[in-house]
């Protein structure tokens, strides 16, 4: 699967890549859900799509709202 870029904007921990916002996370303070894709015993998913730039993990805003 090949994603092309049309643009990419970075202002801190903040990025917006083709129109969509994602937040940044340095390694050590990634959200508990992320790369969890599924748990059956408390029906809850996981972040399953991020990226990855510069040494921060950015994953999109929508899938953070929906936390646990």
């Amino acid at each position: 699967m090949s994603t092309s870029v049309k643009t990419f904007k970075r202002r801190g921990t903040k990025a917006l890549l083709n129109n969509k916002e994602y937040t940044g996370f340095p390694v050590g303070e990634l959200p508990k859900r992320f790369a969890f894709i599924y748990d059956a015993d408390n029906d809850r998913e996981g972040i399953p799509s991020w990226f990855n730039h510069l040494g921060w993990t950015f994953i999109n805003k929508d899938l953070l709202k929906t936390g646990w």
